[in-house]
């Protein structure tokens, strides 16, 4: 579970949503499981997470897709 955990947040990284939030005593918040991605996207991240092709793979939020980690 943290394995793949891990795996994910490397990948979708360059979608992270940048945002900061006050929680309900005005504390701020920085969410780090928010991620800006098509659901197409989520449901090739499942395949590939099947496959076992995920771990060589980096989100491109400009394309909208999966290229090759570098």
């Amino acid at each position: 579970r943290t394995s793949l955990e891990r795996v994910l947040h490397r990948v979708f990284a360059p979608a992270q949503l940048d945002v900061k939030l006050a929680d309900r005593f005005g504390n701020p918040v920085v969410p780090r499981e928010w991620f800006m991605v098509p659901l197409n996207v989520i449901d090739e991240a499942v395949a590939r997470i099947q496959d076992g092709t995920i771990t060589q793979l980096v989100y491109d939020p400009a394309s909208a897709r999966f290229i090759r980690a570098a």
